[in-house]
């Protein structure tokens, strides 16, 4: 059993699992905002477009809310498909899907760029470095060793 925990401890502290989990925090706060700003900016403006319209009050109704004992209508008894609310969610995924692309689109720019700098900067260094001397060939060392050991 201890064994199991360490392993889970390994998997756990590993940093692309660290990554990931941090991804996801981050992409929960980033699928509020969208949301808000779907909801709180850009439907408004797609309600007046369609004559004042709420999405979120676009439904087909199914069974009609019912009066309780006091004769007092419960909304909670109605049975309806609120395509509205799909609408909306929708839209919102449509602007998560596109701030995702341009994030990667830019990353990748950067990426590209920065792979042609790092490329460039080395074909510099290769030009500026001098050439190395000619190695000596294997007749030119055999002398060599012969006239040490002729000295000898």
């Amino acid at each position: 059993m201890k064994k199991f925990f360490e392993e889970f401890k390994a998997f756990a502290m590993r940093g692309n699992v660290i990554d990931m989990a941090v991804g996801v925090v981050i992409g929960g706060a980033f699928g509020k905002i969208t949301t808000s700003i779907v909801n709180d900016i850009i439907m408004p403006f797609i309600g007046v477009l369609t004559g004042g319209v709420n999405f979120g009050d676009w439904k087909w109704v199914l069974k009609e809310a019912v009066a309780n004992a006091e004769g007092v209508i419960d909304p909670a008894t109605e049975v309806a498909i609120t395509y509205g609310n799909t609408i909306a969610i929708i839209i919102d995924f449509i602007i998560i899907a596109f701030a995702v692309f341009c994030m990667v689109k830019g990353i990748n720019s950067m990426r590209t760029k920065a792979e042609a700098l790092k490329k460039k900067e080395e074909e510099a260094a290769a030009e500026e470095a001098p050439a190395a001397p000619p190695a000596p060939t294997a007749e030119e060392l055999l002398t060599e060793i012969r006239d040490l050991l002729k000295n000898k």
